[in-house]
């Protein structure tokens, strides 16, 4: 029977300050879960203002995963050999600073370069901190409570992005989401500093500089291949940027296996409940991460929801979520870790199943109830497999394996942004506009439905109504069919953690 499970050396006492430690870590987690779920919300206002196609539009809404999950194996190395504190503070600082460069993006590019950046900088926070939970909390129980404290703020910081997020874009330009990030990251760097204690591998190698390349080329070729084909099709280019990445994370492996310190320990895929708990994690981001990213648009450009109001109704997903990420790991131990994951993830999948049934009018008791479902299915599968994955590994490689995890959440947001994203903008873009519309009118409203919002302010109010119907029916339509591919990726998900965690337990 595989398990989890080591012994905790007698010296490793409980660290005086630990808990006020934690809840200076979370406000990175905080950072990062604000910035992802605001963007959804300002989506609208950025397409009025900057005017992005629709491909620059999925661009500005992934490039920032595609980088973040192309550096985080890198950065979470780079943490376990100078020190994750360092690196922790070191981010936050840029992140904050790079927040900025966002908030006074002037055109698609310099937004899309901007999103860039702050993935460079997000890839330092995240792995930093999961790998300093695992070298504070030496108790197995308080571990797990700590990192449902650590999932729960994520979940808590999806649910503050959008209310805070909405308040400010009723009563602020769109920029202004991006600088609420600054107060947080200066409370984090000024406290963190006497709070937080460093930890790095006292037994390390060099950074190796050619598998950070090799890592990040190969991660953002092969998500820009799968997000090209499922946008335009197979082409030339899809194919070369798919040979060029496979061939990089190929060598990749073998240069880790080949190093006597390498940027990734490939041994611990060899674990079965460790490959089955990344495994889920990345699927589960997969099939909800698309969905989700749309659904702010449905609220507001589909039910005519405030951007506030339009916050207000996704709290559901995040108060589900935070509520099962603090009683995960004790139900988990009294049950198992693959009924606990299995069943989250069956739960988030049909929930998922429940939205094809989505319409215009669909009543919010039925939303309210489907993001209910969401967030405690996925409270319950990501605060599980966090702590079965950063038990699987000595604490001297948690940033390394806090990175693998991470890198799975943010290549299922890429991935889940890229090919459910791009069928629901496909399906949109069938959608035949009434006769008599201009040419250019016609054109800026199959681009995208904010760009259609906008565009029939130029028409007259009888032809305006009939194109925006004919638009909204058809964003519908490609929600229903998003929601369908999700949840089979959800519900196969569930099945396959079902056998691969079978016999994993946590600590005791």
């Amino acid at each position: 029977m595989t398990s989890t499970r080591q012994s905790t050396p007698a010296t490793e006492v409980a660290r005086p300050g630990r808990w006020l430690a934690l809840c200076v870590l979370v406000l990175a987690v905080l950072l990062v879960a604000v910035d992802a779920t605001v963007l959804g919300l300002a989506t609208p206002y950025i397409s009025e203002d900057l005017k992005p196609s629709g491909t620059q539009l999925l661009w500005i809404g992934d490039v920032y995963s595609f980088v973040i999950a192309g550096l985080l194996v890198s950065m979470g190395s780079l943490g376990d050999r100078i020190g994750r504190k360092k690196l922790l503070l070191t981010g936050a600082v840029a992140f904050g600073a790079v927040s900025v460069l966002n908030a006074y993006a002037t055109s698609p590019e310099l937004m899309i370069l901007a999103r860039a950046l702050l993935g460079v900088a997000g890839a330092t926070l995240m792995p930093s901190t999961l790998a300093l939970i695992r070298n504070i909390f030496h108790d197995p129980r308080e571990r797990s409570l700590a990192v449902g404290i650590w999932g729960a703020m994520a979940s808590a910081g999806a649910a503050v992005g959008p209310v805070v997020g909405g308040f400010l874009l009723e009563h602020f330009w769109w920029g202004s989401v991006f600088l609420i990030n600054l107060p947080v990251m200066a409370v984090l760097v000024v406290v963190g500093i006497k709070l937080i204690p460093e930890s790095k591998n006292p037994v390390h190698g060099p950074w190796d500089l050619a598998s950070v390349a090799l890592s990040l080329i190969g991660m953002i070729a092969v998500v820009y291949a799968v997000k090209e084909a499922a946008a335009h099709g197979v082409s030339g280019d899809v194919a070369v940027s798919a040979v060029i990445g496979i061939a990089a994370l190929t060598y990749f492996v073998r240069r880790q296996l080949t190093l006597s310190s390498p940027l990734l320990d490939m041994r611990l895929f060899r674990n079965r409940g460790f490959s089955g708990a990344v495994l889920a994690d990345l699927l589960t981001i997969l099939g909800l991460s698309g969905l989700v990213f749309f659904l702010s648009q449905f609220l507001q450009l589909v039910q005519g929801r405030e951007p506030f109001e339009a916050g207000l109704a996704e709290l559901p997903a995040a108060v589900g979520a935070v509520a099962a990420g603090l009683v995960a790991g004790t139900v988990a131990r009294r049950f198992s870790v693959r009924s606990v994951v299995a069943g989250g993830l069956a739960a988030v999948g049909l929930a998922l199943a429940a939205l094809t049934t989505l319409s215009q009018s669909t009543g919010y008791p039925l939303l309210g109830t489907v993001l209910l479902v969401v967030g405690v299915g996925a409270g319950f599968s990501f605060t599980v497999t966090a702590d079965v994955i950063l038990s699987s590994v000595p604490k001297e490689q948690a940033g390394a394996a806090s990175a693998v995890s991470e890198t799975a959440y943010e290549l299922g947001a890429a991935l889940g942004i890229a090919v459910l994203g791009s069928i629901v903008t496909g399906v949109y873009a069938g959608f035949t506009a009434p006769p008599g519309t201009p040419a250019d009118v016609a054109s800026a409203a199959h681009e995208s439905l904010g760009g259609a919002v906008d565009a029939v302010g130029s028409l007259p109010a009888a032809q305006a109504q009939e194109l925006l119907g004919s638009a909204q029916t058809a964003f519908v339509d490609g929600l229903q069919v998003a929601a369908g591919v999700g949840a089979a990726v959800l519900l196969a998900t569930a099945v396959a953690a079902w056998f691969l965690l079978r016999g994993q337990r946590l600590e005791q």
